[in-house]
């Protein structure tokens, strides 16, 4: 085995990218990069009914993302599951010949039948009747009958399996096909990985993989490591039948990528103080694999949120400017693209940064600059537009018209044609801004005023009043 730390992602091009991958594919990466070592990315494409080219592609892409780039000096790959197959197999011809192997031509009825149980497993039928490889006969492992196989994890201390309670598993199924377990090894073998780093899941696959690591002459079996299970807010295991896991999907609603890496690299690991939120430079150094914990990790969406709040109120203007752009284009800007302001954009830019949780939230918050008309929310008109709003519409109007148009200037004009009517500033405001803005809630108002000018306010009071008016 090399003396170089060398780590392995391997993920299967079968869907989206899993947030627990992403967690697996940092700790990795974190390892690979604190000890001078290679991150080995692998794809497991073996499953060729569900696997699919823009998977693979997705991969990379979402590594990138969160910041495993391939044009690093650690990363290596990717490399192809499927282009190993005679290596698979000839490992498994090497089994059958040593007699750490054996083939099997039982149907899981016959078992049962024999067992009395659809659970026992295996009852080693064919161990000792010497088959011959044919069609339909697969290849099993034959582990030991007796003591225990010890596993070395840097998460779980040193549990043991005895040997007398795994079943003898099968490593080659009846059409010649080896399975996973195998392949995994003898990939790991090949590809001189130092150091497994996955999910609890597998915990269970540990000891049988590093018997065949054994049985098939390697001088010891990798370090493992096996991280904790990341559960919901039900604790229940995250699942994408039933909650969201695609990094794509967090990306996508815009939560930056640094707010997730800083997120899930805490998902089973602390630093050891309070403070959470730090630069992945500062969590790779600090970072322990063997301070990774084993009890399960609850993937808290509110705290990411407000970890993403953080990171987008810490952007500089221009950085905040460029991370917004996706949300104020097609498909997700309401207005024609020649509406764009920039200028008007940048006004209230700093305005939007404090309050945004998602950087797809922009796109509501700004919209009203950049329309014709408002896109009125029917509740927020119904909650504004109550008994006086037309008179404090007319009231307000009558003031803007001549009013010096700053925030400040605006605010008091506001103030007073409210204080007219007997209504403090927050009532008094309310239906200007649904007027204008189409919502209750968004930006201060009399800094929007001031971006959105003299004449498109005005206009928008005077459509709101002839809508009261048909509505009597």
């Amino acid at each position: 085995m090399s003396s170089t730390v060398r780590v392995r992602f391997a993920p299967s091009p079968t869907g989206m990218f899993h947030v627990g991958g992403a967690r697996s594919a940092l700790y990795n990466w974190a390892v690979a990069r604190q000890q001078g070592g290679r991150f080995v990315l692998r794809i497991e494409d073996t499953d060729a009914e569900r696997n699919r080219p823009e998977w693979t592609e997705g991969i990379v892409r979402a590594l990138a993302a969160i910041g495993i780039a391939a044009d690093d000096p650690a990363f290596e790959g990717p490399y192809f599951q499927s282009a190993n197959i005679d290596k698979h197999r000839e490992a498994a011809a090497r089994l059958f010949a040593s007699g750490a192997a054996y083939y099997c031509d039982c149907t899981r009825e016959q078992v049962q039948e024999r067992t009395a149980s659809e659970h026992l497993g295996y009852d080693g039928h064919c161990r000792d009747r010497g088959l011959e490889y044919a069609p339909g006969r697969a290849l099993r492992f034959r582990t030991p009958d007796e003591g225990v196989t010890r596993v070395v994890d840097l998460i779980r201390g040193e549990p043991e399996f005895p040997n007398a309670s795994m079943e003898d598993f099968v490593v080659a199924r009846g059409d010649g096909t080896p399975v996973f377990l195998l392949a995994n090894v003898v990939d790991d073998m090949d590809q001189r990985i130092t150091h497994v780093i996955r999910g609890e899941e597998h915990l269970s696959n540990s000891p049988k993989q590093q018997l065949l690591w054994e049985a098939l002459g390697a001088e010891r079996a990798p370090v493992w490591a096996h991280l904790p299970v990341i559960v919901n807010e039900k604790r229940q295991k995250l699942s994408k039948r039933r909650d969201k896991v695609a990094l794509e999907d967090y990306l996508a609603e815009g939560f930056l990528p640094e707010a997730m890496v800083n997120y899930l690299m805490l998902l089973g690991w602390g630093p050891g103080d309070d403070r959470e939120i730090r630069p992945y430079a500062e969590l790779e150094r600090l970072f322990r694999i063997e301070d990774v914990g084993s009890a399960p990790a609850f993937f808290d969406v509110k705290k990411l949120t407000a970890f993403n709040a953080e990171y987008i109120r810490a952007l500089g203007t221009e950085e905040f400017l460029a991370a917004c752009r996706p949300w104020l284009t097609a498909p997700h800007a309401t207005w024609a693209e020649d509406a764009f302001d920039e200028k008007a954009f940048a006004a209230v830019a700093p305005l939007a940064q404090t309050r945004l949780q998602l950087l797809g939230e922009i796109t509501g918050y700004v919209d009203f600059l950049f329309r014709d008309e408002p896109d009125i929310d029917e509740a927020s008109w119904a909650k504004a537009m109550k008994a006086g709003a037309a008179d404090m519409l007319r009231a307000a109007r009558e003031r803007l018209a001549g009013a010096a148009w700053t925030a400040d200037g605006l605010k008091t004009e506001i103030e007073q044609a409210g204080a007219g009517l007997g209504l403090k500033l927050g009532k008094a405001q309310a239906p200007v801004r649904v007027a204008v803005t189409g919502r209750t809630v968004g930006l201060p108002l009399f800094e929007s005023l001031e971006v959105l000018g003299r004449e498109r306010t005005l206009r928008r009071i005077d459509a709101a009043l002839a809508r009261l008016a048909t509505e009597g």
